[in-house]
């Protein structure tokens, strides 16, 4: 949402955050009810969404007896990706009404990638220091199964209980091959001229959800929450690396294996009142611990041992909010709530212990106003204050050592990672104004103006460190605050029917979306100095259509994102991006056979094009550039719908 990425939206289930593990790949589209876009934050679904919040409903148990079948297949590249499910739908008594769904799929994925490294010498006319080429081929295969279910049981008249178990568990393994081709002169010698690693995964996620609710009369509602929530995962890699001599130089074989166990306990209490107000209030509590041991041998000997192999990390997280929606006349209509969030994070392991604790009061204030009320038409305005808080990875101090150089000393283009337990959150207040005017039959013309101020902006850091795990100086990328930035942006929408302009215009729905953003970070010179995956605009075109005369329906989309350059740093270490447009374009065509049968065909990304990436750090009189080659691909897939 408003071209920001990295952790700025936030994404709900149900109104919940997504359990951990648990990807949007995984969960089957005909199990989704609808959608929900919150442009700006709330003090019920939680102030972690600077960019807005998108919160996937899914469906609730129905109430009649019905088995839905799915079968599928995909294509891509000459591999095809099988896909089954099956819902069924059914009831005990007049009091129990229950659904499930299982799913199971595969993937088989294969993506070859070049990058280029040019290393120069600023103060003898950029002589050539280093130049690489490096060519990589992975071929990723996963099976996974998923089963996730919904009953619910009326206790009384006024009261309900939700049980929601959910389960998934997927498989793993991955080939990777790799060439270095290193120019002739280079000061460094290659750390190997091919490698080759195989590796293997494992992940399951157990989780179960409970919802009471009671109306407690006269406007009144009681909703009480609470889940449980175990995964673990287990990856095991062997990378062997060769000379030019075709002799095995080094070995890395790294093994982990990870535990989360979590709980969430959400109380929620509402009050619609005589006076046009509508009280909430809630309070929400939730914890999550990690436990990882990690063995990593470089040929046959431990690393990074003053880390140990055992770690731990807990996160414990308290909100109380309160909200009061206010009608005051049939035309206007008001939102004010407070939230606050505290979240405390620690990390341990045999040589070294982090905390962290952070806590945010966010305001918030929304309001609707309608010129004539016998119109849908309005306009829409909102104040907030939000956060993004880092992640526990982020936090996390234990490093990961550069795979091009493990020892001595490496190059800024491929530093070691580590994390920043000492990170603050990023604080953001935010202004909003839309206008939303809707046609005869139902079409849609909106316009939306936002700004965002972000304070201690968090952005990943490289630096040339004295570190405990090496002799040598380390270049070592590390998340850091670096200061405050500005975000605004103009977004522009259309949805409507053809024939609502044009009379005797064939029944097309067509919809169209343009955004224009822009950003700025203080402390880092322009005219790039924009937030670090933020493109300058998107645009979207797409239509539907639903024949007269044949059960089938159509459609396509096209999206559209620039290219941009970023610059993340200023001297002494100046580190920039450049992103490649893009262009992806989808269509799908739907038969109906009969009211129980559907088929359907879809395109991915119809017309594939590669596009690159560029980044480049300048430390001193030595400039580096990285340049990656990511290719593009079309998939198709084919699907029956079945409900028996």
């Amino acid at each position: 949402m408003r071209g920001m990425g990295g952790g700025y939206t936030q994404l709900l289930i149900n109104g919940e955050r997504m359990p951990p593990g648990f990807s949007l790949d995984d969960l089957p589209p005909d199990q989704v009810e609808r959608i929900e876009i919150m442009r700006s934050p709330t003090a019920e679904f939680g102030a972690r969404a600077v960019a807005g919040t998108v919160n996937i409903v899914l469906k609730e148990a129905l109430k009649r007896t019905q088995d839905e079948v799915r079968l599928g297949v995909s294509g891509e590249d000459g591999r095809l990706f099988p896909m089954v499910s099956w819902t069924h739908n059914d009831k005990i008594g007049e009091a129990v009404n229950y659904t499930f769904t299982l799913s199971a799929n595969r993937h088989d994925i294969r993506d070859v990638t070049d990058t280029y490294t040019h290393w120069y010498d600023l103060n003898h006319n950029k002589a050539s220091i280093l130049e690489q080429h490096e060519t990589e081929v992975t071929n990723y295969q996963r099976d996974g199964v998923m089963l996730n279910g919904r009953i619910q049981i009326t206790l009384a008249p006024d009261e309900t209980l939700v049980l929601q178990p959910f389960l998934m568990t997927s498989r793993g393994s991955s080939t990777v091959q790799g060439t270095l081709d290193q120019g002739a002169g280079s000061a460094f010698t290659p750390p190997y001229a091919r490698y080759e690693t195989g590796g293997d995964s494992r992940m399951s996620s157990v989780r179960g959800n409970a919802q009471w609710q009671k109306n407690l009369g006269d406007g009144g509602k009681l909703e009480i929450r609470g889940g449980l929530t175990n995964s673990v995962s287990d990856s095991h890699s062997l990378r062997h690396e060769f000379n030019t001599a075709n002799a095995l130089s080094r070995t890395l074989d790294d093994q982990s294996n990870t535990r989360e166990t979590g709980w969430t306990m959400l109380g929620k209490w509402s009050q619609q009142l005589e006076n046009d107000h509508s009280i909430v209030a809630g309070l929400e509590l939730d914890s999550s611990k990690r436990v990882q041991t990690r063995t990593t041998l470089q040929n046959g000997s431990p690393i990074l041992q003053d880390f140990g192999d055992d770690m731990s990390a807990s996160v414990m997280r308290t909100a109380v909010y309160v909200q009061d929606e206010w009608n005051p006349t049939k035309q206007i209509s008001a939102y004010a709530g407070l939230r606050w969030e505290g979240i405390q994070t620690e990390s341990d392991s045999t040589t070294y212990q982090s905390s962290n604790f952070s806590s945010v009061v966010t305001p918030l204030l929304h309001a609707t106003w309608r010129p004539d009320e016998k119109s849908r038409n309005q306009w829409r305005t909102s104040l907030t204050r939000s956060y993004k808080a880092a992640t526990l990875q982020n936090l996390v101090a234990r490093p990961s050592l550069s795979p091009l150089y493990p020892t001595g000393s490496n190059v800024a283009s491929s530093p070691d990672k580590a994390g920043n337990p000492n990170l603050a959150p990023e604080l953001a207040r935010g202004f909003e104004i839309a206008y939303e005017h809707y046609l005869e039959k139902g079409g849609l013309l909106s316009a939306n103006f936002f700004y965002r101020q972000i304070n201690d902006l968090i952005r990943n850091v490289v630096t040339l460190e004295n570190t405990s795990w090496s002799a040598d100086q380390r270049w070592v990328s590390r998340p850091q605050n670096v200061g405050n930035a500005t975000v605004r942006g103009l977004e522009l929408e259309a949805k409507f029917r053809l024939d609502e302009v044009w009379t005797d215009a064939l029944p097309v729905s067509l919809r169209g979306n343009v955004s224009f953003f822009h950003s700025e970070v203080e402390g880092v010179s322009g005219p790039h100095n924009r937030l670090e995956g933020q493109p300058k605009g998107t645009a979207n075109l797409g239509f539907d259509y639903k024949m007269r005369s044949l059960p089938v329906s159509m459609g396509a989309s096209v999206n559209i994102t620039p290219g941009y350059d970023v610059q993340l740093t200023d001297a002494p270490i100046g580190q920039k991006t450049s992103v490649g447009s893009k262009v992806v374009t989808d269509a799908f065509v739907a038969w109906t056979i009969n009211p129980s049968a559907v088929l359907r065909f879809s395109v991915n990304n119809l017309f594939p094009r590669d596009y690159g990436n560029l980044s480049s750090i300048v430390s001193g009189s030595q400039w580096q550039d990285v340049e990656s080659n990511n290719p593009s691909k079309m998939r198709w897939t084919v699907r029956l719908e079945l409900k028996i």
